[in-house]
């Protein structure tokens, strides 16, 4: 996978497309990776003991790995990055 857990990306497709953030988790046997603030959807929390009343909560769910990219930091665009090299 070209990108890993830390890295800055921007989304290049999809409904999330121009947004940016970082990599929470890469799951490269699936060929996926959730980034924060990007594809949430609402997680129906059933009642419990604690919670009684039962929520709603926002969850990053994963997007696959060719919509993500590497952002410069300079330029606040996309940027290819040749496997093995670093920064």
């Amino acid at each position: 996978m070209h990108v890993r857990s830390g890295d800055q990306v921007i989304v290049i497709a999809g409904n999330d497309k121009g947004k940016t953030g970082t990599v929470v988790q890469a799951l490269p046997d699936a060929g996926r990776v959730i980034v924060e603030g990007v594809n949430l959807r609402w997680k129906h929390r059933k009642p419990t003991q604690q919670n009684p009343q039962g929520e709603r909560v926002q969850v990053e769910c994963p997007i696959h790995a060719s919509n993500v990219m590497h952002l410069d930091p300079k330029t606040g665009k996309g940027v290819r990055r040749r496997p093995g090299t670093e920064a």
